[in-house]
């Protein structure tokens, strides 16, 4: 049976943050799965039946789709299950394979930084021209483009922990 934290102790209320983020990771998925499959049916019954069509389907399309590889994205880094090429760890211990792994993992924050600080700006100037996007709808720019500065700034936050984390094992004393 697993410990149970202390009520009250900051454990707890982190266990339980991880667990709703999760849950509205997968909330989120399933709703924006569900919304791309509904358009998809939906544009070909009407073209198939109705010779006609939503001018504005192919365009909302991609940015769910943008959507659901961003917010994805989020739910590999919170797993540890992005794309990673570890053929440093298939020879070495397991102790000294977590420095390749610390320096991949601050790598890939550095990035995730920027990218978050770079499609911030971007938010920042659509709003600013007021862009819109999707014809037909108009919806605005920093809308659709919205979720990419959150989701880098979520997956930079998730590869510096990794990164901390795999320093702070790396360098324990070894236990005889």
């Amino acid at each position: 049976m697993s410990q149970e934290a202390k009520p009250g102790s900051g454990e707890d209320a982190l266990t339980r943050l991880e667990r709703w983020g999760t849950a509205a990771e997968n909330v989120v998925l399933v709703f924006l799965f569900t919304g791309l499959m509904l358009l998809a049916v939906a544009q070909i019954f009407l073209r198939i039946f109705f010779d006609t069509g939503f001018i504005w389907n192919d365009e909302l399309q991609k940015f769910i789709v943008l959507w659901i590889t961003l917010v994805a994205s989020i739910a590999a880094s919170r797993s540890n299950r992005h794309l990673r090429i570890d053929i440093v760890g298939q020879f070495v211990p397991e102790r000294y394979a977590r420095l390749p792994r610390a320096v991949v993992d601050t790598f890939a924050f550095g990035v995730c930084s920027v990218l978050a600080w770079q499609s911030w700006r971007y938010i920042v100037l659509t709003r600013e021209f007021e862009d819109t996007v999707i014809t037909g709808l108009d919806l605005p720019a920093w809308l659709a483009y919205g979720v990419m500065p959150v989701a880098f700034a979520i997956m930079a936050y998730r590869f510096l922990i990794a990164a901390i984390g795999e320093m702070r094992v790396m360098l324990e004393p070894k236990a005889s």
